[in-house]
């Protein structure tokens, strides 16, 4: 048991050790196992490619296959067990056909945790109703309140018209599509704009909306010059 102890100890140093030389952390937890951290992995990817921030910047991706209050809960109590007093921790998360007032909370529950360390900052990045919204948005400005079935038939009528066959979820490339295929700019500026539009709205109550967009920005900063000028 001691040199269990001694083990587990000598591991959480090293993590410690890892996390002081990296400037910039970011913890991103999914609601999704696949779809969405597939998404922000092609972030990772790239900047981690970057020689300019790839020492600097750290991103932890972690699925939770959870819905909307859970999501936060798991992100909560992944802080708590390795000790982080420091960085963003982003819940990625969607609407869905779960109740407004639980979708609601996460936003109320980030607010109250950053009362708490003002080195550890919790952000909602949510999608009202899903994360297709976000996807649909790098290719036209939509704003009819529909179901996931509706943003999906779209992305497929757009990719087959690109020549990319069939919107999946779970596409591995799904970063690179949409970078290469779509407008990640524009994405970011329609986004805004629902936002906008809906001021004084809660979250529930701003459909189709979403704020994903606030962590991509986010990571954008360190992307490669010439893939950056593609979503700033």
């Amino acid at each position: 048991m001691a040199k269990k102890a001694k083990t587990e100890e000598w591991k959480k140093k090293r993590l410690q050790d890892y996390l002081e030389k990296k400037r910039y952390r970011y913890y991103i937890f999914c609601e999704g196992q696949k779809t969405e951290p597939q998404y922000f992995t092609g972030f990772k990817s790239m900047i981690e490619d970057n020689p300019i921030y790839r020492d600097m910047v750290m991103i932890e991706i972690e699925p939770c296959a959870a819905e909307t209050m859970r999501v936060i809960s798991a992100a909560e109590k992944y802080v708590a067990k390795n000790d982080i007093k420091k960085g963003q921790v982003w819940c990625v998360y969607d609407k869905d056909s779960f109740p407004s007032e639980d979708f609601n909370f996460v936003v109320r529950r980030a607010e109250n945790l950053n009362k708490e360390n003002s080195e550890l900052h919790y952000h909602a990045a949510w999608s009202n109703e899903c994360i297709e919204f976000w996807f649909l948005l790098h290719f036209a400005y939509y704003t009819s309140n529909n179901d996931r079935t509706e943003y999906i038939s779209f992305l497929n009528d757009k990719f087959k018209e690109l020549g990319l066959g069939k919107y999946e979820k779970n596409m591995e490339d799904i970063f690179d599509i949409l970078m290469k295929n779509g407008n990640p700019k524009l994405a970011i500026r329609y986004a805004k704009r629902i936002i906008k539009e809906g001021y004084g709205k809660t979250p529930a109550e701003i459909a189709p909306g979403t704020k994903v967009y606030e962590l991509v920005e986010e990571l954008a900063k360190y992307l490669p010059e010439n893939l950056r000028k593609r979503f700033l």
